[in-house]
């Protein structure tokens, strides 16, 4: 009798990769080997190995990826400066390449012949994970449950769930799609789905509201290393530690709420309500800070390139030789950039106290209103002049046609 074949799934114990365990002992007769990435969502990871074992799985594998999370992947984007659609933090996008990555680890040692996930075929992650798993290993076969099987909603998700006896938080009063990891709380389905209903107050999880916030201001100082957060309000902090202390600081002023209809990669327009509070404030922070420090034509170039990387790693193409030489590029231009910003929070605003950096480009000599030998004033006519010298050209070559039309 030929010996079974192990499948590795993506597992983190939600409503759709409970039900893929024994689906895929049912239909494809595999050996599961569940793996748990852990990348901050804050999980009870035994009751979650136990849950695994429970609905089928042979062996589950647990990944502390939080760190690397945060310094191979979040730190790449914040360098970056990377919003998809002016508004996305690119949570869910930056967590999936890690998970992936160790997932084809997993596969590999544990001698699989084939990878699993848990993503519609409606969505972006089943294009992050399987990019991934062709740039790591493209002689692993794919399973996405999602294509295959009949099952059309989370609601003929939990029937398929319920007459298995598969315990699962979703339920149908509850039935939101939630991701969530060290950066960020994504928020899907229910009433998200009709773009015209505003989010229930129940729907957040990580920020209080506006209402609710505080009625005093809270101040906050954020320290960087090469364009790096390294400490919070003067203590160097691990970057675990970091991020978790920013989420708390930012949720209870009501920082990092964003409603957003966003544009898939396969074409479809989608709702989703996100919470980035910690990574919020550190954008806002890293902003400034190269506001402060960056040549002119760099920052501004930059910024242009920054929206690309925000698309590649949405796209899901992070293993690619682009991110790469992009991740090149923006480590240069984060050398100089070591300094402190501080933020004042005050019911989902943020703003600037003040920026510190010895690599400082801006001279109060140079834009003080006093005029000083800094400065010379004249110089200014000359540089206008020749500036302007194709705009007199064209003015001075309408003129005569005019006239030359005229007679």
């Amino acid at each position: 009798m030929p010996k079974e074949e192990k499948i590795v799934l993506a597992y983190s114990g939600g409503l759709d990769t409970s039900i893929i365990i024994p689906w895929l002992k049912e239909n494809y007769a595999y050996e599961v080997i569940a793996m748990v990435a852990d990348v901050g969502q804050g999980d009870d990871v035994e009751a979650v190995i136990n849950k695994a074992y429970k609905t089928g799985a042979s062996k589950v594998v647990v990944e502390d990826l939080r760190e690397e999370f945060l310094t191979g992947y979040v730190w790449p984007a914040l360098k970056a400066g990377a919003v998809y659609e002016n508004k996305y933090l690119l949570g869910t996008s930056l967590a999936r390449p890690v998970i992936a990555k160790h997932q084809v680890e997993v596969a590999i040692r544990e001698g699989a012949t084939a990878v699993s996930h848990g993503c519609t075929g409606k969505g972006n992650d089943q294009v992050r994970f399987e990019m991934a798993y062709q740039a790591l290993a493209p002689e692993l076969k794919v399973v996405a449950p999602w294509r295959e099987w009949d099952l059309k909603s989370r609601e003929d998700c939990l029937d398929y769930a319920e007459k298995r006896g598969i315990s699962v938080t979703a339920s149908r009063e509850k039935i939101h799609s939630r991701d969530r990891n060290l950066w960020h709380t994504s928020h899907e389905g229910g009433e998200l789905e009709d773009a015209g209903n505003a989010p229930f107050d129940s729907t957040w999880q990580l920020t209080k509201s506006p209402q609710d916030a505080p009625d005093k201001e809270e101040q906050v100082e954020i320290g960087f290393e090469k364009g790096v957060p390294v400490s919070v309000g003067g203590q160097t902090l691990d970057p675990v530690s970091l991020v978790e202390l920013l989420n708390e600081i930012g949720g209870r002023n009501a920082v990092g709420r964003i409603d957003l209809v966003e544009n898939r990669f396969v074409g479809i327009k989608s709702r989703g309500c996100y919470e980035t509070p910690g990574g919020t404030l550190l954008l806002a922070a890293h902003n400034e800070l190269e506001a402060l420090c960056l040549d002119r034509d760099l920052l501004h170039f930059k910024q242009h390139v920054g929206l690309k990387y925000a698309e590649l790693v949405y796209f899901g193409l992070w293993f690619t030789p682009l991110r790469e030489a992009l991740d090149a590029f923006f480590d240069t231009t984060q050398q100089n950039l070591t300094g402190s910003v501080t933020l004042s929070l005050y019911k989902g605003n943020v703003s600037i106290v003040s920026r510190k950096s010895d690599f400082s480009l801006y001279r109060t000599d140079l834009s003080s209103f006093t005029m000083g030998e800094s400065y010379d004033q004249k110089d200014a006519e000359g540089f206008i002049r020749i500036l302007g010298l194709p705009s007199r050209c064209r003015a001075q070559t309408h003129a005569k046609t005019k006239v030359e039309v005229a007679q």
